[in-house]
């Protein structure tokens, strides 16, 4: 019974395999590589590109507990800011179309992308939450709290 779910695990993975490598893509001593669109904006990244690669869901997680948690809210790491940089000028997002930035890699190397459950795949004008998102006033109120600030 092991062996036969092990031979189906197996093939599942082979047709999954090939059904993604199907279209073609850029390759790079015989292995796919994503496609990695240039910045739109801005001269360089807040961080080297070896460093944001190995390290920008921590960067994003960090920066999420600081803002969310502590009330402190700096651009440096802010998924905003790699939004307003990084959104494609063909589709205006990150994460619409398979080429746009977020999506290119994640979908390389089989990483979900759930930032954008929430979070809008679009460079915005406001950084303000809504006033009718059902979190708003329990939010608001919590980081004012932890601020230190009182209405």
């Amino acid at each position: 019974m092991k062996s036969l779910l092990a031979l189906g695990a197996v093939a599942l993975t082979t047709a999954a395999l090939a059904w993604a490598g199907a279209e073609a893509q850029p390759k790079a001593g015989g292995a796919p590589v994503p496609v990695i669109t240039k910045a739109a904006k801005g001269e360089h990244c807040v961080e080297d590109t070896a460093y944001m690669r190995r390290n920008h869901m921590k960067l994003l997680l960090v920066h999420r507990d600081r803002t969310v948690l502590q009330g402190i809210r700096t651009p440096k790491h802010s998924l905003k800011g790699c939004i307003d940089c990084h959104a494609s000028e063909a589709t205006g997002s990150v994460a619409s179309a398979k080429e746009d930035f977020c999506v290119s890699c994640h979908s390389y190397a089989a990483v979900k992308i759930d930032c954008f459950d929430c979070h809008s795949t679009k460079p915005q004008r406001t950084t303000a939450m809504n006033p009718s998102h059902p979190h708003a006033a329990s939010v608001s109120a919590n980081v004012e709290e932890m601020a230190g600030v009182s209405r």
